[in-house]
């Protein structure tokens, strides 16, 4: 029984034995194939029962050509690459990992946000060109953050921006206002939290409703100079707006892990910009959320097929009445 690991590199993490003891073979990404591109995809894909998935694309046309699959097991809590009605409808489980790296995403965001407030990637490739210039920038502490989405990981960026003297606000309807309280949160609208901060952090799913939540309107409310950072998901914001904003010199800068379509194109408009801090979709990866989300994964590839339904992991539990491995 074949289970794929593409997209991360998996070579030595726990899932290999874990599955292996199962009887499954781990195969891994084909030299010369890329994960991203649905053809190579297909390519590696087609006879495997399970995937243990970064963010390539499960789209229809993949899932109706890998007949055999039953599960993909998604590291890290994101699945909009996966294309869910299609997998109803084929009878496969989509599950996640959640809870093993919210503390890797909080400092990644806070990484990216102390890198654009200090003048990076500028002043790092200023000194490569030979040039030596000092400039005063804003200090981040008695600064404001917005946190868009205060699940775990915005709670987790929240209590570091406290720590570091920031005052925060947040947008979430479903809060806890314990939390808040506790941390000396302000719950705010969206409006009223893009005109207010000097810094905006996203923190929520891809979804219908979120989809470019940070498009021209939204961007043109946000406080002149302020800082986007985006963690989350790319289809929350408007590439093309997001450019026009720093073009113009109404956002000071940006800090981005993820796009609307991965792997970015190097013919993107954001890559012209010395104030866009980039990583690529690596902020929940450190080494315990690597190995905690390859071990979740592998164990709910396990429970499945040993006939166990692991409840907090599935995200689409409608498939359970008539699913069978």
């Amino acid at each position: 029984m074949k289970v794929i690991s593409l997209s991360l590199n998996g070579e030595g993490a726990p899932h290999v034995e874990m599955l292996s003891k199962k009887g499954f073979q781990v195969e891994f990404c084909t030299p010369g194939r890329n994960p991203y591109v649905e053809d190579d995809l297909i390519a590696m894909a087609q006879d495997a029962v399970a995937a243990v998935a970064g963010s390539e694309p499960y789209t229809r046309r993949v899932l109706e050509a890998c007949p055999k699959l039953r599960v993909i097991a998604r590291t890290g809590v994101g699945f909009d690459a996966v294309d869910l009605p299609t997998c109803h409808e084929r009878g496969i489980v989509v599950a996640t990992t959640p809870g093993v790296n919210h503390h890797a995403v909080a400092e990644h965001t806070m990484a990216l946000l102390f890198g654009v407030a200090r003048g990076f990637p500028r002043l790092d490739q200023e000194v490569r060109a030979g040039k030596w210039q000092r400039v005063a920038t804003p200090r981040v502490m008695g600064s404001t953050l917005g946190i868009v989405g205060l699940g775990r990981i915005g709670r987790a960026v929240a209590t570091r921006a406290r720590g570091v003297g920031m005052k925060v606000v947040a947008a979430d309807p479903y809060a806890s206002v314990e939390f808040a309280e506790q941390w000396e949160i302000e719950l705010v609208s969206l409006d009223d939290l893009l005109s207010r901060s000097d810094y905006v952090t996203l923190h929520s799913p891809a979804t219908a409703e979120t989809k470019q939540l940070i498009n021209a309107k939204t961007l043109a409310k946000m406080k002149p100079g302020a800082v986007l950072i985006n963690t989350a998901r790319g289809a929350l914001v408007d590439e093309a707006a997001l450019a026009e904003a720093l073009k113009s010199g109404h956002l000071r800068g940006a800090g981005l892990d993820v796009f609307e379509k991965e792997p970015l194109s190097p013919q993107s408009p954001l890559l012209q910009f010395d104030n866009v801090l980039l990583s690529g979709h690596v902020a929940g990866l450190d080494h315990e959320s690597h190995r905690d989300t390859f071990t979740m994964s592998a164990e709910t590839i396990i429970a499945l097929y040993e006939g166990r339904w692991p409840t907090e992991c599935v995200r689409n539990p409608e498939v359970q009445k008539n699913w069978k491995w």
